[in-house]
């Protein structure tokens, strides 16, 4: 990874129990100003966050907006930070612990910039798809250094980004749900799962009560 920007406030959750979160960040390309409407829009850029040799590499959608009040650790649009913030970030490093992955993963997003909503600037919108093939360069040389086993795709557009990669198109990302695809230009193994934010919803349709 060209570049590292490294905080020194705290790297560990401050309640028990929590997943430890990273200290620093890897910078592919510090002011990039690709995307016109993201760089007007954004605090910081949110680059990847996690061991550079990881065997796992989970790739959100885009950053959330996060807390300016939050400590400097936490992840979002105002530390800079991937796949760290409260929510959904918490919620996917709690299952790769519980699998013993979570010192052994690579967090980052389809997206490295906060997509705010032009109507309500705290709140997103879904990346474009000109801003999702513009930032796939920064994935794929992620992708690159870290030459990981898998890549754990996190809903459908983070989904839709890797595969695009490939040359190939989603169909039906439900029915895509956790069943291994080989892509071959990537040399890697593609599992898509559902969003964070999505799971609860999906199975309490899929399983009332």
């Amino acid at each position: 990874m060209p570049a590292s920007d490294a905080d020194t406030n705290g790297d560990t959750d401050s309640e028990a129990g929590e997943p430890v979160y990273p200290t620093s960040r890897n910078v592919l390309a510090a002011d990039c100003s690709r995307c016109p409407a993201l760089a007007d829009a954004r605090e910081c850029i949110s680059w990847g966050t996690g061991d550079c040799d990881a065997d796992i590499v989970v790739v959100g959608e885009a950053p959330g907006y996060g807390n300016p009040d939050a400590e400097r650790w936490r992840g979002g649009n105002w530390t800079g930070k991937a796949y760290t913030s409260r929510h959904s970030g918490r919620r996917i490093r709690r299952l790769l612990e519980r699998l013993g992955y979570d010192e052994d993963a690579y967090y980052t997003n389809a997206v490295k910039c906060f997509p705010a909503d032009p109507d309500d600037p705290s709140t997103n919108r879904e990346p474009t798809a000109d801003e999702r093939a513009t930032c796939r360069t920064h994935l794929l040389a992620e992708l690159e250094t870290i030459d990981p086993t898998v890549v754990l795709a996190t809903g459908k557009h983070a989904t839709t980004s890797v595969l695009a990669a490939e040359g190939r198109d989603l169909e039906g990302f439900l029915d895509s749900v956790l069943e291994p695809v080989w892509c071959a230009r990537l040399d890697v193994w593609l599992v898509p799962i559902l969003h964070p934010s999505y799971q609860n919803s999906w199975l309490n349709s899929m399983y009332p009560c």
